[in-house]
Parts: C-alpha cells; structure tokens; sequence
C-alpha cells in the first residue's frame, strides 16, 4: 500500500471546478475527484497552517494539542502526541515529505525517514519544485510501502503564476493599471497593508484592479492543477497509481477581499475554514462519490489508519483521536462525521466558534487589525455568505451557542490552561508582532498607524527612509 497526502496550501473550496465554480481553475483535480470521492463540507477546526497541520497529524484538535496560534515563539510540541508519520513509519511503511514546514516548528519533521526540505532563497516555493523533488524520490521508492506527505505552497501569496496562465482568468483587454479603478485602496488603506506591502504587492506590481488580484489566484490554482496532473500522470508512468491511496486537501482556504480581508487566510468565515477534500484509491473508494455531511481535518488520521488495516491487517494501538474515520461516509452508512464543528484561529486575530449546518457563530477574543463584533451569528442557509449578522436580531440564539462554545472549552480543557488566553496574555497576537516590527523601520508606532492607516502615507515615510539611508 501507499499513501500520499498533498497538502494545497491557501486553497479554497469553491474555486474548484468540482465545487461548483464557473472558470476553468481545476479540470484535472476535477478528474481524480470523479475517480474517487468529494467531501463537500469539509471543515479546518484550527488556523492557520500551523495549528492546522498539527490537527491533521495528530487528530485531535488544537485544544487537545495545545497549538492554537501561528507565528507565535510560545508554542512548542511535546514528544508525546501520536503523530502519523510516526505511527506509519512503525507500521512499517517508508515515510518521506517534500515540505517547508519544519522552518516553522520543528515538530513538522518528525516521524520521517526522508525529510526534504523545498525552502529556498525566496518566501515562496513553486510547485513544479515540489512535483520534480516528489518524482525524483518516487522513482527510487516506487516498489516499497510508503508515506509521502506534499506541501504545495500554490496558490499562497504571492501570487504569482506563469504569464500564460493570467489570460484566462483576466483577458488581455482588461487593464489592471486603469487610473479610474478604486477597487484596490481599500486593501492599499488597510491596517495590514505594510506587510502585505513586502509579501504580496510588490511582487504583483502598483495595479489598481481588485479583480486582477482575483484572476491571480485563479491562474494559480490552475498552474497548480498541471502540477498535480504530472504528478499523478508519473504514478501511472511508474505502475503504482492503483495501489496508491491519493489524498487532496486544503489546509485552510483564503479570502479574496471578503469580510475586509484583502488575500489572506484569516477570519472563521467559510470562504477560509471550508476546504476541498478529495480521496482517490481504485478498488477501495467508490468513483463520484459525494459525502454531503460535515467532516474535519481531524478525521483523516483515524481514516488512514482504518485504510492501512484494511489492506494490510496491521494493528494499531488504541489511540486517543478527536477525530472520526471517514470510511462510514465513503461506503455509504453514515453521510459526515460531525453535526458540531468547533472553530479556532490565532495569528491576526483571535477567535473561536462553531459551525453547524445552519448556522455560524464567532466569537472574538482580539480583533486584531480587524473591526469586528465580539459576536456574530450567521444563517448559512439563506446567508452563504456570511454577510448579515444576527447576533443582535436573535440574541437568544447567539446566547445558546455562546453557552455551547463555552462548555465545549472547558470541557476540554478538563482544568488546564487555555493555550489562546496564555497567548494574547504573555505574547499578544503573532501577526500584531510582525506589523509592529515593519512600522518600526518607518519610525510609527502601532498606536500611530491605527489612527490613519494608508498606502500613500507608509510609501511616503518609507521612501523618506530609503533616501535618508543613501
């Protein structure tokens, strides 16, 4: 048997053609989902990428692990998690990654026989890099029982696709540098915008149009859709696609100028914790499979771990999961694993909440460059887009899911420290830091930014400082 998990980093759901969406961003994706199964309602409990990897290798949710913030020098994993790689590598299965995660925490590169590192010179890393590393590592081990773990950093920012994929998506009659278009100075006047600066748009260029920005993702999804193809293309090339179990996810999703959110992963909104899940294996899955019921990150370690017993009648120890094996749902008993999903997020803001079928309730612990509410509550089912909140027209309801989110803390927690409140306690949030720093170097405080955020001033200041520097 063999195993590989692609991580697609920043990918949401509903920019898949297989869910739904009218541009052409993901026609072979779209084939391995008909070769296999869709997970409509998939779910991230824990972002960003931190908190989210770690709930998948070790299925149990942040609470339970103790990572809930990304960026943060407070967290750290004890040895004694059970972590897949792992539980894998003793079973007997070879286990390598082609990632960049363990320059994050090191924690990520545990349980590998092979760990290879894809970071390089620049923030990005581009995916035709990853599917070459993957190839090369797949040939030399194409005949053994394997674990390969994928980090596909397409579609992050910055987005920055091959030229010939940005026509489709943004017509070369368009013109993103159009004097008469606004749309950008919300993101350009916005609190985060000196970071966005470094990491983002001054990769992309000054343009005007919020859309090209859009088109950007889209020509990224679908630079990574070819990736994906030559890579499961070499799986049949070197005869092992039928014994392979191919698992697609997204670790978070991304918001694309929602919910004042200007390309980015944070905000408990759909648009970021649904993600695509797809699972492929001929023979054991069932093609144009559809699960309509809510599942989890979580999940997919019990689910591993059922499909390796079922294949090679190995025994695993009775290990403590917050998650449920999806194998119900694929075979047709049961249609999603959870009714209640718990939501939980650190780094530019500090939230919690939860997701049912009909509603989404957040509650805000630290707003962070954002204006939100310390409640909202939305009804998914005439409000997809979370864009009317009733936490005031339905106080009663907000209150009861307030109560939910509040017992299922402390019940968890069974007396421990809440690793959120030791957080905004001893650090504040992560990505706050990392603003404050990038003021710095322009002589502005945070307090002094938050009083008139804007693209025209930091230019100015930092360009003030560049020619002081000469």
């Amino acid at each position: 048997m063999k195993i590989i998990m692609l991580s697609l980093d920043s990918l949401r759901a509903d920019r898949l053609g297989s869910y739904g969406y009218h541009k052409p961003t993901s026609p072979y994706i779209d084939k391995i989902a008909s070769e296999g199964a869709l997970f409509e309602q998939a779910f991230a409990s824990d972002i960003p990428t931190e908190a989210a990897h770690t709930s998948i290798f070790t299925g149990k949710v942040g609470l339970n692990h103790g990572i809930v913030s990304h960026g943060s020098n407070l967290t750290h994993l004890n040895k004694t998690p059970q972590w897949l790689p792992t539980i894998l590598k003793q079973a007997g299965f070879t286990t390598a990654a082609v990632d960049n995660l363990y320059q994050l925490k090191e924690w990520f590169a545990r349980g590998y026989r092979y760990y290879i590192n894809s970071v390089g010179d620049k923030r990005w890393i581009d995916g035709e890099l990853v599917t070459s590393l993957a190839k090369d590592w797949l040939k030399e081990h194409a005949d053994e029982d394997f674990f390969l773990f994928l980090h596909y950093w397409d579609p992050h920012t910055p987005y920055l696709p091959p030229k010939e994929y940005i026509e489709p998506f943004y017509g070369a009659e368009k013109n993103s540098y159009d004097k008469a278009n606004n749309s950008m100075n919300p993101a350009y006047n916005h609190t985060a915008y000196p970071f966005f600066k470094q990491h983002h748009f001054d990769h992309i260029g000054n343009i005007r149009d919020a859309g090209y920005v859009n088109a950007l993702y889209d020509a990224e999804v679908r630079y990574l859709d070819d990736k994906i193809k030559e890579l499961d293309q070499y799986l049949e090339e070197l005869q092992i696609k039928e014994d392979t179990l191919l698992i697609l996810f997204g670790d978070h999703g991304e918001s694309l100028t929602e919910h004042q959110i200007y390309w980015d992963h944070c905000g408990l909104y759909d648009v970021t914790v649904r993600v695509p899940l797809i699972m492929r294996w001929p023979h054991h899955i069932q093609q144009n499979k559809r699960v309509k019921g809510m599942v989890q990150h979580v999940d997919l370690l019990p689910t591993i771990l059922e499909g390796v017993t079922q294949a090679k009648e190995k025994q695993f120890n009775d290990y403590q999961m917050d998650g449920k094996s999806l194998w119900p749902s694929l075979s047709g008993q049961e249609d999603g694993t959870h009714s209640t999903i718990f939501l939980s997020e650190c780094a530019w803001q500090a939230a919690r909440g939860i997701r049912t079928d009909q509603f989404k309730f957040i509650k805000t612990w630290d707003s962070g460059l954002f204006d939100r509410p310390p409640r909202e509550l939305y009804d998914i089912k005439i409000d997809p887009y979370e864009t009317h909140n009733l936490a005031e027209e339905q106080p009663d309801t907000a209150e009861q899911f307030e109560k939910e989110l509040h017992v299922w803390i402390e019940e968890t927690l069974t007396g421990q420290e809440d690793p959120l409140e030791k957080q905004l306690k001893e650090e504040g949030l992560p990505f706050k830091k990392r603003i404050e720093k990038v003021l710095q170097q322009v002589g502005l405080s945070w307090e002094e930014w938050q009083k008139n955020p804007s693209k025209e001033r930091y230019d100015q200041l930092l360009h003030a400082k560049l020619q002081h520097k000469d």
